[in-house]
């Protein structure tokens, strides 16, 4: 099995990521947000002229089904499991208690996964899972299972006030979050809490120079003040609102405050830290911040791009080893044809994500063709008018993979950029042109950014773009899928080691 560098993001589905690429015992803390069940879609807002936009693109879709392709197999894989008779008999309960549902199929989901999650846990090592009412209840039994009673550690409830009153229930304000360790030789760095100020002005009278308040000592003449207490299993941490300086618009972002905590309780410098459901890169944020190694898996291109910017935004001269996405025409052309058509939105996200353009408003992969049709990104750019103010232009992205690509395409884009009043097009194409096509490309005519010409429409192989060779586009384009996020100043790496596992 193969060592894993340092700072590591990997394109793919976790189960088969943790099974080939990341060694037994090699991770010293795991924290996961997986999908809730919640039986809803999750949708980025990107901005829009500098500003939140309404707009959205479907992030990813916490909706499961029995009748799903594969989800009959796993279970039966762990029914028929030999290692763990626990496990075979909690599914063969499930399955006679809440029958062969969504639930059933998440929950033989997250089994699978949390059984490879312990195999590459160290000893020492503790895992913290983050889930919601729909299904913690039965996470928690699972997790019992998989881990051992014995290593429970804590339920932590993460509290926090958001919009939203319910009028037939009391208001829904926390999230769950099951801590567990893999034996009783784990790491643990005791954390303290704040005291409430008022408590403190209540029991002692005295305090110092930096308002912190004490009782007298025994010899009469010095002072003790409590810098704070215990921490408890109750986290009161507030939830990004549309205000804060984090928020990068990805559904289901958490605060850097919860996952600082955890990390800092859980692990020391220099230690490995896993999140198997990266999202847009929250875990890896803090750990690179707070002098950990980390690895980050996503399954879909979209949020390796937003952790990867979000990387670079905050340590501009950081280097991330990118696994899983292609890195030449073969590795390409594979990506466009797996799994049908989730393969193929896969890869135009991909390819979106090296222009630095962004997925259309409301792009999702159950989006039927309309109007717009021809519309798989766009890429927006400044340009100061006449009465100097600045003016936004789009730039309209159409990215094909079919094996034969043909003239019409070429003239539904140009339709396109005619109704939408865009400045060109960009038709991103994995096989050759033909030469009708590109005639038709040439005859679109050209646009002006700066007194400099660029052709109005452009075809452009992906072997090229992945050789160097990029479009022509104004050098004032934002890159405009998120947020951007802020700055860092990166600490020192106190560990020499190359890789993770050495």
């Amino acid at each position: 099995m193969n060592n894993v560098e340092n700072r590591t993001l990997f394109f793919g589905d976790n189960l088969d990521i943790l099974k080939e690429k990341i060694p037994s015992e090699s991770v010293d803390l795991i924290y996961l947000d997986p999908p809730f069940n919640s039986n809803r879609a999750y949708n980025i807002l990107h901005k829009n002229n500098g500003e939140d936009s309404p707009s959205q693109i479907e992030a990813f879709n916490d909706t499961w089904n029995w009748n799903t392709i594969g989800v009959q197999e796993n279970f039966n894989r762990l029914v028929e499991n030999k290692e763990n008779i626990k496990i075979s008999d909690l599914m063969i309960g499930l399955e006679k208690v809440i029958g062969k549902n969504g639930t059933l199929a998440y929950l033989s989901m997250m089994t699978t996964r949390l059984i490879e999650l312990k195999r590459v846990l160290k000893s020492t090592g503790s895992i913290y899972l983050h889930c919601d009412p729909s299904a913690s209840h039965y996470l928690k039994i699972v997790m019992d299972i998989i881990f051992g009673e014995e290593n429970f550690v804590n339920e932590i409830i993460w509290s926090y006030k958001s919009g939203g009153i319910s009028q037939c229930s009391f208001s829904r304000k926390h999230d769950t979050i099951l801590f567990y360790s893999k034996t009783n030789k784990y790491k643990f760095n005791l954390q303290k809490e704040s005291r409430d100020i008022s408590e403190l002005k209540k029991k002692y009278k005295q305090e110092d120079e930096k308002g912190h308040y004490g009782q007298m000592k025994k010899d009469g003449k010095k002072y003790y003040f409590e810098d704070g207490v215990t921490m408890r299993d109750v986290w009161e941490i507030p939830i990004l609102n549309q205000l804060s300086k984090e928020r990068l618009g990805y559904p289901t972002q958490k605060p850097e405050a919860l996952l600082e905590r955890i990390i800092k309780a859980s692990s020391n410098e220099g230690d490995i830290v896993l999140d198997p459901f990266c999202g847009c890169g929250t875990t890896v944020a803090v750990s690179e911040r707070l002098n950990r190694k980390w690895i980050g898996i996503d399954i879909t291109p979209l949020a390796i791009n937003v952790i990867r910017k979000r990387m670079v935004d905050h340590y501009p001269n950081i280097k991330i080893n990118l696994d899983g996405l292609p890195k030449d025409l073969d590795g390409a052309k594979m990506l466009a044809e797996q799994c049908g058509i989730n393969g193929r939105f896969d890869f135009q996200y991909w390819i979106l994500s090296l222009i630095n353009a962004r997925p259309a408003p409301n792009k999702s992969k159950n989006q039927k063709k309309g109007k717009d049709y021809g519309i798989d990104g766009i890429i927006r750019y400044n340009e100061t008018d006449i009465n100097f103010k600045n003016e936004y232009k789009d730039i309209i992205i159409s990215v094909k993979s079919g094996k034969n690509p043909k003239s019409p395409e070429i003239r539904d884009l140009r339709g396109v950029i005619e109704n939408r009043n865009a400045s060109g097009g960009i038709y991103v194409t994995l096989y050759p042109p033909t030469n009708d096509m590109l005639k038709e490309a040439t005859l679109s005519g050209t646009y002006k950014y700066q007194n400099i010409s660029i052709p109005k429409l452009q075809i452009c192989l992906v072997e090229d773009i992945l050789n160097g060779i990029m479009p022509l586009i104004p050098q004032s384009q934002e890159i405009n899928l998120c947020k951007k996020a802020e700055k860092v100043e990166i600490k020192e790496d106190k560990s020499k080691q190359k890789s993770l596992f050495e």
